[in-house]
């Protein structure tokens, strides 16, 4: 790749970031909700991991993250299981409520991009993924 291309690509994936990032702070400042709040959200819709594990997908501290999920759980957001294989461990999912608000939240934040990837086809929109899954998958290691 050439320095034009990697400038060009490096130009894109930045203003495509501060775009889907403009969109999450404006989703979760109308909800209350800070943005690693939201990102908590989002990453316990499909699992229920162990506060170690949520601080590693977030790039937190733990105590940052128990901190995060008192508030959590205060607003009945989520909620706070032992685990069945290590007594020392905790984990942590979404209530019901947080189920409801955290689809509201995804169905938001996709109409809000909507302008941008509606402006692809199908088949770009296909490809677009596949590209960024590539890219992000396994998700790079977060660094603190």
């Amino acid at each position: 790749m050439t320095g034009d291309v990697t400038e060009a690509l490096l130009e894109d994936l930045v203003r495509t970031s501060f775009a889907v990032m403009a969109v999450l702070n404006r989703v979760a400042a109308e909800n209350d909700l800070s943005l690693t709040q939201l990102r908590a959200l989002a990453i316990l819709r499909d699992r229920e991991p162990t506060m170690a594990q949520l601080a590693d997908y977030l790039g937190l501290e733990r105590s940052s993250v128990s901190g995060l999920m008192d508030r959590a759980v205060r607003r009945g957001l989520a909620q706070r299981t032992a685990s069945r294989e290590d007594a020392r461990s905790v984990h942590v999912g979404l209530t019901a409520q947080g189920h409801r608000l955290g689809a509201e939240l995804a169905a938001h934040v996709a109409g809000l991009l909507a302008p941008m990837t509606t402006r692809l086809s199908a088949a770009e929109q296909k490809r677009l993924a596949a590209l960024l899954s590539g890219m992000l998958d396994p998700a790079p290691p977060v660094t603190r």
